[in-house]
């Protein structure tokens, strides 16, 4: 998981970078120093993704409470829990 500490202390690179908080959520580094929250999942067998919101306006407790709601709505949808 990542922490705020590791977050802040991201900085742009040449090209845009993902950081891993676990289970399909990262954060997308963009060379501009934006920091952008995305989760992959799948539903019906095809990959999807979902963005969150930006750092720090969408916080990192925030983004993982998304990820549980879209996680459980997409199982849901299949018919499993």
């Amino acid at each position: 998981m990542l922490t705020d500490k590791a977050i802040q202390a991201a900085k742009p690179k040449g090209r845009p970078y993902k950081l891993a908080d676990g289970e399909g959520l990262t954060m997308l580094v963009n060379p501009n120093g934006s920091k952008l929250w995305r989760f992959r999942y799948r539903q019906e067998g095809r990959e999807k993704m979902l963005g969150f919101g930006s750092y720090p306006d969408t916080s990192a407790k925030l983004a993982r409470g998304g990820r549980v709601r879209v996680a459980m709505a997409a199982a849901a949808s299949r018919g499993t829990n």
